[in-house]
């Protein structure tokens, strides 16, 4: 059986909760071996879990990113678009970025695929 949007839905909450505890094993679990992931703090994409657990743990060495899923809306090529507020600190506290962006998802068997970053009108 095809997993409904709001199962989708599911297994999003689940990856942004695991990454804003720092759980990377936990977030990794949601996604494919293979999956492409846009780096937006670096620009460009890594693909697979390793890239991912690298390019995470090197970010928050040097900033501190909370990640809170908004919305979503189901696209027509079957793609789910995630409305994503988005808070980014330096260590020290200061805000580099608070506003939306929206996360763009495809899946397979159920997991996540890919992730791309588009940005919100008016931030």
């Amino acid at each position: 059986m095809a997993k409904t949007k709001n199962q989708f839905e599911d297994v999003i909450k689940m990856a942004y909760a695991a990454f804003n505890e720092r759980n990377i094993d936990k977030a990794l679990s949601t996604m494919q071996k293979d999956v492409q992931w846009s780096k937006a703090w670096e620009g460009g994409y890594i693909s697979g879990h390793n890239e991912i657990k690298e390019y995470w743990t090197r970010q928050w060495t040097e900033i501190d990113p909370k990640v809170k899923p908004i919305g979503f809306v189901e696209r027509d090529n079957g793609s789910l678009e995630v409305n994503v507020h988005q808070n980014v600190k330096e260590l020290q506290g200061n805000l580099i970025f608070d506003g939306m962006v929206k996360h763009i998802y495809t899946f397979q068997d159920e997991l996540i695929k890919t992730m791309d970053i588009e940005l919100v009108e008016n931030n």
